[in-house]
């Protein structure tokens, strides 16, 4: 009996699209005859290595070759499903055979239902993040393999990982989504839900703020050298300390958000989480120090907006850290946390920070009046001084 040979062909038209991509296959040789198998993954040219076989230098590399390697699997363990059952192996009915309803696994369906999401890319790359995991845990998963012993294994996968409760809710948020996904297209009986009894474990965060004598180190800090490199996440940073935005709208503005009223500048814009509106006074908001900042960038808004990843970002906040003094580990969106903090601090009622940020419901900005123990000192003297 001969054996079918397999392996991946990268951009066998030798044509890009015009996303710069192309189509990588697997190719089935018999017999001096071949035919190919679409893997559906579509990438760059710098993005594979032939040499290995192998994607390397895409985001979601790790993910993508287990399925690469799923895939080659599934075809062989087709090919010996025919030898068994005393079938004429050829590469016809080997194709014939491999319909997407047979061939496809939890994890291709998982990917597929990725690519397809409206989602932001963040999002994206955080579920990816979560299919790589769990091709880890279980290569080449089956729909009927998902149940809830697997589901309790899985979880355990990720704290014996090393990953916290709050991160490990994260990734089981988005098995069930995809679990879910699965139910609405026919793939798992509704009866056979594998999150029945399950309730995934969370710890209560803590949400990192920056103190007003941190601040003001940061305020005063002085870049040079090799680190003037770093002005442009500092000022960024301070820049959202002083208006609350996060990281996604901060980056997402642009020149038209800057509005000037009865000669009052405000930032008005629609936030990227949620979609709601949020108007910013920035003369009146910590004394203009956000619009002096603007100042600073006037006639290059949009260069000032346009920051570098949020990863990337944050480690160079640790490094501004080190620089100013500060012992305390922040990323970025602890600006948005200082801002309110501080506004809380600094005597502004709940209900108006709840409007400068863009929350939508108050109990989440109460978070913030119970962070920062001098603003109880504070309130206590004040009404000692009333009292008097």
């Amino acid at each position: 009996m001969k054996k079918i040979c397999y392996r991946p062909v990268y951009n066998r038209k030798n044509q890009l699209n015009e996303q710069g991509t192309a189509l990588l296959q697997v190719e089935a040789y018999l017999g001096r005859r071949k035919i190919y198998f679409s893997s559906r993954i579509y990438l760059r040219p710098d993005q594979w290595d032939n040499r290995r076989k192998l994607i390397v230098r895409h985001p979601n590399a790790e993910s993508l070759n287990y399925m690469l390697c799923e895939f080659i699997i599934s075809l062989e363990k087709k090919e010996i499903e025919l030898w068994r059952n005393n079938y004429e192996v050829t590469l016809e009915r080997l194709k014939e055979e491999m319909n997407p309803q047979s061939s496809i696994s939890f994890q291709r369906f998982i990917y597929d239902t990725i690519l397809s999401s409206p989602s932001k890319d963040s999002t994206r790359k955080n579920k990816m993040s979560t299919l790589s995991l769990l091709s880890q845990f279980r290569p080449g998963l089956s729909f009927k393999g998902i149940t809830p012993t697997l589901i309790h294994y899985f979880e355990n996968f990720l704290y014996e990982k090393g990953h916290k409760v709050n991160t490990v809710a994260k990734h089981m948020k988005h098995l069930k989504s995809f679990v879910n996904s699965a139910i609405d297209q026919g793939h798992i009986r509704i009866q056979d839900y594998p999150f029945q009894r399950y309730k995934a474990k969370r710890a209560k965060g803590k949400s990192t703020h920056l103190l007003p004598e941190e601040i003001q180190k940061l305020e005063k800090l002085v870049l040079s050298g090799r680190a003037q490199s770093l002005t442009h996440t500092l000022e960024a940073f301070l820049f959202c300390c002083y208006t609350g935005l996060r990281y996604s709208d901060f980056t997402n503005l642009s020149e038209k958000n800057i509005i000037i009223t009865q000669k009052k500048p405000w930032i008005i814009l629609n936030t990227v989480k949620t979609g709601t509106e949020v108007k910013l006074p920035l003369s009146l908001l910590f004394e203009g120090k956000a619009w002096n900042l603007l100042q600073k960038h006037k006639g290059q808004w949009n260069e000032f907006f346009n920051l570098k990843t949020n990863s990337t970002v944050n480690k160079e906040l640790i490094r501004i850290a080190s620089l100013a003094g500060i012992e305390k580990h922040f990323s970025f969106h602890s600006a948005r946390h200082t801002c309110a903090t501080l506004l809380i601090y600094n005597g502004a009622n709940i209900t108006t920070v709840q409007k400068l940020l863009g929350h939508r419901n108050v109990a989440t900005t109460q978070i913030y009046s119970n962070i920062m123990e001098s603003t109880v000192v504070k309130d206590l003297k004040k009404c000692a001084k009333e009292k008097r």
